[in-house]
């Protein structure tokens, strides 16, 4: 009797692991990837180090998952974080867990991610084809029979798609699948950002390109109503903002009415008012007669210090004997509420990942089949799931890919 034949279509990661699982069941499993080679929109994850997973508590994880994370419980227990790192560990690659609990290959090379998971793919045997497009699904009575590719058709018993969101388009995740997905009878939710770099026209702001901001406070209130709070890492680019904070918030935006989202940063956020006006008073007591952006030389890095100075409107130039209490008090309130003005995201094709794909509701959560056509799979990003940063996107490839791969 001859095994039942898969082919997985999408070499990311979630595509990898459907493979490799698929295959591990016994069945012959081709994976097609468009590429020429697998994994490149993974290559270049965490600026080439690939946080693969995170080691936060299980439920804390889905806290992290912003986007249909009931879908999700059933593939995430499935394949957790701790099998990721067991995964990729035993297939020769170190981890590490840095802070916020992300984990990352000792190597901080991604190249090192994808060895491992090609490692996984042929000790399972699985036949990978390069440079080869899926073209079309054959399906009858509701049911995959094949797929065409090369201008064949060829015979299957079932197949798992993971083609990837809408973005980094040179990878290969352009979203080109979405006419052949809703000709197959799905709904395909329209492509948004969902963790993306923010934009801004201020001159000072983009005056502070290449500045990165660590431990501060970033708050976000839209219409009034605060929406965004959290301690962490941020950039300024030749655009606006980026960084981790920066993309969390993208995520939590649901409407784009910049007019009504008011962006603030704490620069100081472990002092309190009152103990930065007292840290403030002790560097003047040591400065003399100094300028004043000499005086608060150690608060900042000096073009930052600038550009507060200038939010604040004081005068870098002002002897410290010269300046108030009133003066100061704008400086602190500056220095805890420095106010950006955001305009819009960048294009999404800089979106680290998108948001919408292929509708839950027409998905079985326990097996990522479709409800619709038997026999037919979904995996990563092409379904309409997604989390913030730390890990949590990959984790999630690699999670419906095993379940995926495990229920074809």
């Amino acid at each position: 009797m001859q095994p039942k034949k898969i082919f997985v279509i999408g070499g990311g990661p979630a595509g990898m692991i459907a493979a490799a699982t698929a295959a591990q069941q016994g069945y012959d499993t081709t994976l097609i990837e468009k590429n020429e080679k697998l994994g490149k929109k993974l290559f270049i994850t965490g600026k080439g180090r690939c946080n693969v997973t995170n080691a936060c508590d299980i439920e804390d994880f889905f806290a992290n998952i912003a986007h249909n994370a009931n879908f999700c419980y059933s593939a995430v227990y499935s394949f957790t974080p701790d099998n990721t790192v067991e995964l990729i560990e035993n297939n020769g690659v170190k981890l590490k867990t840095e802070r916020g609990n992300r984990v990352f290959p000792v190597s901080d090379k991604s190249s090192d991610i994808i060895k491992a998971l090609e490692k996984n793919l042929k000790n399972a045997s699985v036949k990978v084809l390069l440079n080869t497009c899926l073209e079309d699904l054959t399906i009858e009575n509701n049911r995959i029979v094949g797929i065409k590719y090369n201008g064949d058709t060829h015979n299957c018993d079932g197949v798992i798609l993971a083609l990837g969101g809408a973005s980094y388009v040179s990878t290969g995740s352009d979203g080109a699948w979405r006419k052949m997905i809703t000709d197959s009878g799905h709904k395909v939710e329209d492509f948004i950002p969902a963790l993306i770099p923010l934009t801004s026209k201020q001159e000072w702001v983009r005056a502070l390109q290449g500045i990165s901001l660590k431990n501060v406070t970033l708050k976000a209130e839209y219409a009034g109503r605060k929406i965004y709070e959290e301690l962490g890492e941020m950039l300024f680019t030749h655009f606006g903002i980026s960084g981790p904070l920066v993309l969390t918030l993208s995520s939590k935006l649901k409407s784009y009415d910049f007019s009504k989202l008011k962006v603030t940063v704490d620069l100081k956020p472990g002092l309190s008012n009152q103990q930065l006006d007292d840290r403030i008073l002790r560097d003047f007591a040591c400065a003399g007669n100094k300028q004043l952006k000499n005086a608060c030389s150690k608060l900042l890095p000096s073009r930052l210090l600038e550009a507060v100075l200038y939010r604040a409107d004081l005068d870098e130039n002002q002897p410290i004997n010269q300046f108030t209490q009133e003066k100061r008090a704008r400086l602190v309130h500056t220095l805890k509420n420095l106010e950006i003005t955001v305009d819009g995201l960048r294009d999404i094709n800089e979106a680290i990942v998108t948001r919408g794909g292929i509708n839950t509701k027409e998905i079985d959560p326990s097996t990522m089949e479709s409800k619709i056509i038997k026999g037919l799979f979904f995996a990563g990003e092409m379904i309409d799931i997604d989390a913030l940063t730390g890990g949590f996107n990959i984790q999630l490839a690699l999670s419906t890919g095993y379940l995926a791969g495990s229920s074809c």
